[in-house]
């Protein structure tokens, strides 16, 4: 009895040590080796520090920004809803969505007015992208031209070609924006 008891206990103790330790340290040292900025969060930075995480949907209020999906206004509630498809609730909030997307200038797409799967997603497809130029450029006073082309220069293609389907990322895309919106603004005073 004491010899199966003292090889469950090494047994233990090794499997703690290999898997407990030795394999979460090697993943961290992998990921930070080659993947780090998206081991650490891939944070966004400017002059005064962090400004948030391109992995993370985040709240844009106003047309002047780009939309994202309606979760991403609370990132801290991560996962779905779980509205069903009958679901009066689910139906009310689309319906309130639309509204506020149409008043701001925004054509509502089936992505800008319902949630997503992780609560969380910082990404929207080039066509919600596009619905929302026109009001951006408005709200920011800039040529749709150069809004459009802000964003066809942001859509990233599928993984290794196939994967997928194209999209945007609404933060970093909203990150460029803020550069060509005081670049324009800069252009004018001078």
């Amino acid at each position: 009895m004491l010899v199966h008891l003292r090889r469950a206990v090494v047994v233990s103790i090794v499997f703690f040590v290999l898997l407990g330790l030795a394999y979460p340290l090697l993943i961290t040292g992998v990921g930070q080796a080659f993947f780090n900025r998206q081991a650490n969060g891939d944070l966004v930075s400017s002059r005064h520090g962090y400004v948030g995480s391109s992995l993370i949907g985040q709240h844009w209020p106003g047309p002047r920004w780009f939309q994202g999906r309606p979760d991403a206004d609370n990132p801290m509630a991560t996962g779905p809803q779980n509205y069903g498809p009958k679901s009066k609730l689910l139906l009310d909030f689309a319906r309130a969505q639309v509204r506020r997307l149409e008043k701001e200038g925004i054509r509502p797409t089936n992505e800008l007015v319902t949630g997503s799967g992780s609560g969380v997603d910082p990404d929207i497809s080039p066509r919600s992208a596009y619905a929302q130029v026109d009001a951006v450029a408005r709200a920011n006073h800039l040529p749709v031209a150069a809004v459009r082309h802000l964003v066809a220069t942001h859509v990233i293609g599928p993984y290794w070609g196939f994967l997928g389907s194209p999209y945007v990322n609404v933060f970093r895309l909203n990150q460029s924006l803020a550069h060509l919106e005081s670049g324009a603004t800069g252009a004018s005073r001078g």
